[in-house]
């Protein structure tokens, strides 16, 4: 689970921020999440992104396919260095809305 700081803990109750911990990359810029919650499913990831800059070397789909999960991160990345919000995919796959600061408590530790 990916370190959110040692001093806060957002309390979100059903919206716990989630990790990705399984990826498989499919045809045509596509990628099967799966989370930590048991959440899975299909994202287009060219609806996300121009590829242009850090984005750029993901044109090419045999490159683009040697995404990884980085565990520490809890999230997809590829080694150019591009990595994408893991809150923004699953908020995608699930249907369900980002929570925002004014809809979550910070309390401290």
């Amino acid at each position: 689970m990916r370190d959110r700081g040692l001093l806060f803990e957002r309390v979100l109750g059903e919206s716990m921020l989630k990790d990705i911990v399984a990826v498989k990359p499919l045809e045509h810029y596509q990628l099967y999440l799966q989370f930590e919650d048991g959440v899975e499913g299909r994202v287009d990831i060219s609806k996300l992104v121009s590829f242009t800059g850090v984005f750029s070397p993901l044109q090419d789909l045999n490159y683009f396919a040697t995404v990884a999960v980085n565990s520490e991160l809890g999230t997809i990345v590829w080694s150019c260095g591009a990595d994408l919000d893991p809150d923004v995919l699953y908020a995608i796959i699930s249907q369900q809305p980002i929570s925002t600061y004014e809809d979550s408590t910070i309390v401290a530790r």
